[in-house]
């Protein structure tokens, strides 16, 4: 009768069988692709496929158990994604990067980002960039092509035409405008070009 504080274990957790069965599966299919590396690597690269999806599976479905029934992010996954996205700015940041930090597959990292933010990874992901842009354009002198390659943009070509999709002007406009208002540099945070940002789309929406 010792029994019924563990039964009263969460129901996500395996059962002994089940995870010695899901233990033998994988070591039998990565032993197997050891040995097909030298003399078939496709097959082998299969076996490694096969064994990552069943991975991927298992997280899956304890993430699920962990999502608090939202079907959404819960806050260590938000931290980490948050942090990932902004420390990689000024390079590509891909859907995969973002699910293997959330620690989800693709297709239900996104459903669960978007339920989260209530925006798709894509877009929350240029909005950051575009944000930050704003914070060096009041805060630095650097040109636009530099802030451009900074935030992640291929060029200042590239930097513009997001720009003007999202504030309705070009960025040396923009960036003029505030020249002429002079806010000190060193008051200028990011919190502020954040800000300042967000009324600009305003304005955009409602023209």
């Amino acid at each position: 009768m010792e029994r019924p504080e563990n039964a009263a274990l969460d129901s996500s957790t395996p059962s002994e069988p089940q995870f010695d069965c899901l233990a033998n599966r994988l070591i039998q299919l990565l032993e197997t692709a050891k040995q097909d590396l030298e003399r078939d690597r496709q097959a082998a690269k299969a076996l490694l496929a096969k064994a990552s999806s069943i991975l991927q599976s298992e997280v899956d479905r304890r993430s699920g158990a962990d999502s608090s029934g939202t079907g959404g992010l819960v806050g260590w996954q938000i931290a980490r994604v948050r942090a990932f996205i902004d420390k990689n700015l000024h390079g590509p940041i891909h859907i995969t990067d973002l699910s293997a930090v959330a620690r989800r597959s693709a297709a239900h990292f996104v459903r669960s980002f978007k339920h989260t933010f209530g925006e798709s990874p894509h877009a929350y992901v240029i909005r950051r960039r575009l944000e930050q842009a704003c914070h060096l354009m009041i805060t630095s002198s650097e040109s636009l092509g530099q802030i451009a390659l900074s935030v992640g943009f291929s060029d200042r070509s590239h930097l513009s035409k997001r720009f003007k999709q999202v504030i309705g002007q070009s960025p040396s406009k923009w960036r003029r405008e505030r020249e002429i208002v002079r806010i000190p540099w060193g008051r200028v945070t990011e919190k502020l070009a954040r800000r300042i940002l967000g009324r600009q789309q305003t304005r955009v929406s409602n023209a």
